[in-house]
């Protein structure tokens, strides 16, 4: 995934299938990734299911784009969404999206930017479907955003698992081996950061948070049993390269 801090991202919510609860934390992300040049949200604003929304907007300088629900029971969001994406998509003034939903109906959509080699960004839900998250370049869940704060780990042990956190099991191990063979030197080592960008191009979803941890390093040094970790110096003293290897490999 491509990642530079002058990437211009046009954020495009939904706030149909969004909890308004965790705007400022959402933003924050999408802030780590490029600069939000176009912030927009789509709702029936005259519906009082979407009135948590409106202080947020205030505050955050999002625009609101009224969309009233002609059809019970369809979301009215999607079509306006869809549109706006595709004349922000035809103005070249962006390098990604941000897609913030939880709503699967935007698979063909994320699909359809990528194509056009844009960056997308999907940020939603747990209970997002799995087509809509392995169409983006790189999935965000809420849960880990709003539980950011008050999560802490060592760097050597594996925080406790709960349902919060995804579990660390054979088929995730799995994907971190398959990982490093693919880009390993021939004496097995491979470059960390590499490893997490495959992992992540494998995996859009993938996050050390949704295990626990705030970085790559941290989770990766908690697998002793799996992997051996080296840390080489760079020619600024300050920084290390980390290097992962599979053990007895």
């Amino acid at each position: 995934m491509r990642e530079r801090n002058d990437l211009k991202l046009a954020v495009l919510i939904d706030a149909d299938n969004i909890p308004y609860s965790n705007i400022k934390g959402m933003l924050d992300e999408i802030a780590k990734l490029g600069t939000p040049t176009i912030k927009r949200i789509y709702g029936d604003w005259t519906k009082p299911t979407v009135s948590g929304w409106k202080p947020a907007l205030l505050e955050h300088a999002i625009t609101p784009i009224q969309q009233y629900s002609y059809t019970t029971g369809k979301n009215a969001t999607d079509s306006a969404m869809i549109i706006d994406a595709m004349d922000i998509l035809h103005s070249e003034k962006v390098d990604g999206f941000c897609l913030v939903s939880s709503d699967s109906d935007f698979t063909r959509l994320a699909t359809r930017l990528r194509e056009s080699g844009m960056l997308v960004i999907g940020i939603g839900e747990k209970k997002t479907p799995k087509p809509f998250i392995v169409a983006c370049d790189k999935f965000i869940y809420i849960e880990i955003i709003s539980s950011q704060k008050t999560s802490k780990t060592t760097t050597t042990q594996a925080p406790v698992q709960t349902e919060k956190f995804d579990l660390i099991d054979g088929k995730f191990i799995h994907l971190l081996k398959s990982s490093i063979e693919d880009i390993a030197d021939d004496n097995g080592w491979a470059s960390l950061a590499e490893v997490g960008s495959l992992v992540i191009k494998k995996k859009p979803d993938f996050d050390p948070r949704n295990y626990g941890f705030p970085k790559l390093t941290p989770l990766i040094k908690s697998l002793k049993k799996y992997f051996d970790v080296d840390e080489r110096d760079s020619e600024k003293s300050r920084i290390k390269h980390i290097y992962v290897k599979i053990k007895n490999k």
